[in-house]
C-alpha cells in the first residue's frame, strides 16, 4: 500500500554553479588552448545535486543555503524555487566548480571559494524548524567546502540531535587530503552523526586503512548507533555497516552518459527511503535506482518516489 509522505529532508551545504566541459585526456601544455565537444552550465554542488534530484522525485524537501549578489545569483536560485526564498544574502561572487570529464568517465574539478565558504551554523538554524517532525532528516553536504560551517560542525550536529532531526552526513573529498588534522576534526563530530555516505576512497581514506570493510565497520562504531556507514561502491553497488550487522546491494548495469553528481543522487534515493520507513536493504535498492537512472540518461532523468515504492524497472 503506498505510504504518504510526512516527514521532510532537508538537504543542507554546497549549492553552487556547475560548468561540466569534456571530453579532456590530456592536460593541456601551458599557454595552449583546446577545443572541447561538450559544455554544460547547470546548477550543482553535492548539496544542489541532491536538492535536484529530490524535486524530480517529487519528495519532500528544502534545500538550505546561502547565497552570493553577482550576476549568477539570481540565476542559481530560480533554480530552487521553494528554497532560496530563505536563503541568507552574502555581498561576495557565486561559488563556480569547473567539472573536466575524461573518457573513461572520471572527472576532474576546479572550484573557486564564493558564496559556500560563507555560509553558517546560524544561517542553517534560521532555516530548519525549532523542533523537528517525526521522521525529518537532515543531510550535510559539501562539508570541506563549506569552511565556515565546517569549523562549526560540532556545535551544529548537537543542536540538530537537540531538535529531534535524524542526521546525515556526505563529507566527499577534503581538499588537503585525509590527514591526521582533519581526521581528528571528524572524530569530534561522528558520535553526532546517524549516517555516513561516503564513497570507497572516502571510507578508506578517513578510517586510515586499506581495508574497506574493517574501515567501514570502524566508522559505525563511531556513529550515533542509530543509523550507519553507507559506502557507494560505483558499479558494485553499494554497501552499509551497522553496529551489529552489515548488508549490500549490486546494481545493474548502464549505460553511463554522465556520473558526476551520481553519489548525491544515490544519497536523494537512500533518505528517501528512509524517509518512508523502509528497510536498509531497499534504501540501498531505492538509492542505487536513483543513480543508475541519473548517469545513464541525457537529459537526466530520476524516478519519482511512487516508482520506487512499486519497485519498477526504469
Amino acid at each position: 500500500m503506498e505510504q504518504k509522505l510526512t516527514a521532510t529532508l532537508y538537504v543542507v551545504g554546497n549549492i553552487n554553479v556547475d560548468l561540466i566541459m569534456g571530453t579532456l585526456d590530456n592536460w593541456p601544455q601551458r599557454g595552449t588552448e583546446v577545443m572541447l565537444n561538450h559544455s554544460e552550465l547547470r546548477p550543482g554542488g553535492s548539496a544542489g545535486n541532491c536538492a535536484l534530484a529530490l524535486e524530480a522525485m517529487q519528495v519532500r524537501h528544502r534545500a538550505v543555503a546561502n547565497q552570493g549578489n553577482d550576476g549568477l545569483s539570481a540565476w542559481l536560485a530560480s533554480h530552487f524555487p521553494h528554497s532560496a526564498a530563505h536563503w541568507t544574502r552574502y555581498s561576495c561572487e557565486t561559488s563556480l566548480t569547473v567539472g573536466v570529464t575524461h573518457s573513461d568517465h572520471e572527472r576532474s574539478f576546479l572550484s573557486n571559494l564564493g558564496h559556500i565558504v560563507k555560509l553558517t551554523a546560524q544561517d542553517v538554524l534560521d532555516q530548519l524548524p525549532a523542533t523537528a517532525s517525526d521522521g525529518d532528516i537532515v543531510l550535510l553536504c559539501g562539508t570541506f567546502l563549506c569552511l565556515h560551517l565546517y569549523d562549526e560542525y560540532p556545535a551544529l550536529l548537537a543542536e540538530l540531535q537537540q531538535r529531534g532531526f535524524i542526521t546525515a552526513v556526505d563529507t566527499g573529498w577534503p581538499p588537503q587530503g585525509w590527514t591526521d588534522e582533519v581526521r581528528q576534526q571528524v572524530t569530534q563530530w561522528l558520535p553526532l552523526c546517524d549516517w555516513l555516505l561516503l564513497n570507497e576512497v572516502e571510507t578508506l581514506g578517513l578510517a586510515a586503512t586499506d581495508d574497506l570493510p574493517a574501515s567501514a565497520q570502524m566508522l559505525a562504531h563511531q556513529l550515533s548507533g542509530r543509523g550507519g556507514c553507507v559506502v557507494k561502491c560505483g558499479p558494485q553497488g553499494a554497501r552499509c555497516w551497522q553496529a551489529d550487522h552489515s548488508a549490500s546491494q549490486p546494481a545493474r548495469p548502464v549505460t553511463v552518459v554522465d556520473t558526476i553528481g551520481a553519489g548525491d543522487s544515490f544519497n536523494a534515493g537512500f533518505l528517501t527511503a528512509l524517509l518512508h520507513q523502509q528497510d536498509l536493504t531497499t534504501a540501498l535498492q531505492w538509492g542505487i535506482s536513483v543513480a543508475s537512472l541519473a548517469i545513464s540518461t541525457l537529459p537526466r532523468r530520476y524516478p519519482d518516489w511512487h516508482q520506487l515504492q512499486l519497485s519498477q524497472e526504469f
